[in-house]
């Protein structure tokens, strides 16, 4: 695919490419510092880096096994950003009306999605794509569906936030001064945003918000399932069925791996030490609709090609992270396949046959769709295996953690 913002992403992550580039090289640096000539390098400069990623981690409570993520330099992670971010993710205060909070369309029990096909904004609006939960979301490359613009989650905040079409949380220019007026008023918020940004005295604003969210999405960790188990040791922890459904999940029969691999199961990845120049950005067709047999989507939404206008982009969209992916039900794009195992057999079908209706037509034999989803044959147990394995990605910790559950409930 060809990668129409090179130069935009050259630009906007030169800070972070100097960044990975300083995280993989210090080790060598010091190194060859500690027998140069003249050199006055003291172990506390090793002391400091190492320092400062065990604190890292320990924000995020990051196990292990699991790498640290990419946090912008603009950001830097705090606890209190963390606290004021979750705050504010509960309040309904942000939004216009004050009818909705961004759990509006993120509940814990549901890894932070809502259980439904498509949200209603705070005013009625009809929202055109499923909620995304939010497990892990800190190891994204791009954010949303289908925007190849968006490389952080500072930039993605904005659409639920700020759009006005349509509208999710309704904080328009119209609105703006008002939203920020309810928590500059309010003496908790006023202690909380201080604490937050201490070097600053411009009061509430609309990035502290959005800086604040980001740091407390980013802290949405999950990595205690089953399969984490099993990957660190414990190979009792997966059943046989589930063993034999990560073994199919990453043979060249299912395919599965090569759209969700790795530890976050999403080509679209990046962590704190993934250089700029290796950042991938897939978006792919996956045979869910054929109208008219000419590879269109549905014209409310047809992924990155409402963006370019390229034919070759219609019905492209970002594969998700797999995580917890039991408890994000419906899904797609569009919340059109209702269960796991549906979704399971559209890739083993090879593409979506809808018989009837404005989007009649056959994704099989979409135009557009990926090489990659050809279509095979499978039996019920191999596909149980599959569905087995992908529950087996569930955290059961993560989505009862007390530290992503609501503030505002323990006052």
């Amino acid at each position: 695919m060809p990668y129409r913002h090179l130069w935009r992403l050259i630009v906007n992550k030169l800070s972070d490419t100097q960044s990975s580039l300083s995280f993989l090289c210090l080790p060598l640096l010091l190194f060859s510092m500690l027998f140069m000539s003249g050199c006055n390098v003291s172990s506390d400069t090793t002391i400091s880096t190492t320092e400062d990623e065990q604190d890292l981690r320990k924000l995020l409570a990051l196990p292990a096994h699991m790498p640290l993520p990419a946090i912008p330099e603009f950001n830097p992670l705090t606890q209190e950003k963390i606290t004021l971010g979750r705050f504010l993710f509960y309040d309904k205060k942000l939004s216009a009306n004050q009818t909705q909070s961004c759990e509006s369309c993120h509940f814990q029990i549901d890894a932070f999605s809502d259980g439904v096909s498509t949200p209603i904004g705070s005013t009625g609006h009809a929202l055109v794509r499923n909620s995304q939960g939010l497990s892990n979301v800190a190891y994204n490359a791009t954010f949303t569906w289908s925007n190849d613009t968006f490389f952080e989650l500072e930039d993605q905040l904005n659409v639920p936030i700020r759009a006005d079409n349509p509208i999710e949380l309704g904080v328009t220019d119209a609105e703006l001064d008002n939203v920020l007026s309810r928590f500059n008023e309010d003496e908790q918020y006023q202690q909380m945003f201080k604490a937050a940004f201490p070097d600053s005295d411009s009061g509430v604003t609309m990035n502290k918000i959005i800086f604040s969210l980001a740091s407390f999405v980013r802290t949405m960790i999950s990595a205690s399932s089953p399969y984490d188990e099993y990957v660190q040791g414990d190979k009792e922890a997966l059943t046989a069925q589930q063993k034999k459904g990560f073994s199919l999940f990453n043979g060249e029969k299912f395919e599965c791996f090569h759209c969700h691999t790795g530890i976050n199961f999403t080509v679209s990845y990046k962590d704190a030490s993934t250089l700029s120049g290796a950042l991938l950005f897939p978006f792919f067709n996956n045979g869910l609709y054929n109208v008219d047999s000419d590879g269109s989507y549905p014209k409310t939404d047809q992924g990155i090609f409402d963006l370019s206008s390229d034919p070759a982009d219609k019905g492209k969209f970002r594969p998700t992270s797999l995580r917890n992916i039991e408890f994000t039900a419906p899904y797609m794009h569009d919340g059109s396949i209702a269960t796991l195992r549906e979704v399971v057999e559209h890739y083993v079908r090879g593409g979506t046959l809808t018989t009837s209706g404005i989007n009649q037509g056959d994704g099989k034999y979409s135009p557009y769709k990926s090489e990659l989803i050809p279509g095979f044959s499978a039996t019920e147990e191999e596909i149980d295996a599959v569905v087995a394995f992908l529950e087996s990605l569930s955290d059961y910790d993560f989505i009862n953690n007390e530290k992503f559950s609501n503030p505002h409930k323990e006052n």
